[in-house]
């Protein structure tokens, strides 16, 4: 039988985080379950009810001590680091230009792409000793195009997600180091719940679902290490005005 990876997944308590944990669970991973909230990752941990063995840790992607304690923590908890989903992301009401406050961008730049180089840098030294590593990126297709929905500063972290993932295969792939940068469309989790316009049921049934988005990253999970898969968009087949 062979060796089960170990995955870190922020964001973990709740939407696409969630789901793709559960994915993972489901080819038997060890999973290290990152955000802000005991309670909600904790019931991730009870749908994942195929990991090999699940840890939790408390944290947020913004304070980079508890970043390094959760890769700390997990190589001592299962001796390894295969996978790091960087999923955890925020947005806020105000988002356009003209309204934005400047602790508005700075948060939102802080959680979405600083967040995620907090956590590559605190990766990278493991995978680097190992030899091999995954680094999954969830953007948006508003790292795509720019516009009023996303806003200018959630839509700027996403752009520098994806170059974030150029960067890594660009100065990591001779390590073993892979990078991939998924872009979904509109997906029925709680971050809809904050647009400044309320998004309608119809909307929201014709959005993805968070699992639509956990098979693509268990696609790119699955592939072997000789291959690499930058960038995958997927979005809704139906439109449906707000």
């Amino acid at each position: 039988m062979s060796t089960p990876k170990t995955a870190w997944i922020t964001g973990a308590g709740s939407g696409i985080g969630r789901a793709i944990a559960v994915s993972l669970s489901n080819d038997q991973a060890n999973l290290t379950l990152f955000g802000r909230t005991q309670e909600t990752l904790e019931e991730t941990a009870s749908a994942c009810r195929n990991s090999a063995d699940i840890h939790i840790v408390v944290g947020s992607v913004d304070d980079r001590y508890a970043v390094g304690e959760a890769v700390t923590t997990t190589i001592d908890r299962f001796g390894a680091l295969d996978i790091l989903v960087n999923n955890a992301g925020t947005n806020g009401k105000k988002r356009n230009l003209s309204d934005m406050p400047p602790g508005e961008w700075d948060r939102v730049i802080e959680i979405n792409l600083t967040g995620a180089y907090n956590c590559f840098k605190a990766a990278a030294p493991h995978f680097e000793r190992q030899s091999d590593g995954l680094v999954i990126n969830i953007a948006s297709m508003a790292g795509k195009r720019a516009g009023v929905i996303g806003g200018v500063a959630y839509s700027a972290s996403k752009f520098g997600m994806a170059s974030l993932t150029q960067s890594i295969n660009a100065e990591y792939r001779e390590a073993g180091i892979r990078a991939c940068c998924i872009f979904p469309g509109e997906v029925d989790t709680p971050i809809l719940q904050h647009r400044p316009v309320p998004v309608s049921d119809a909307k929201r049934e014709a959005a993805l679902q968070p699992e639509d988005v956990a098979e693509a990253a268990l696609m790119v999970a699955r592939l072997p290490d000789r291959a690499i898969v930058e960038e995958i968009t997927i979005f809704p087949r139906r439109v449906v005005p707000t």
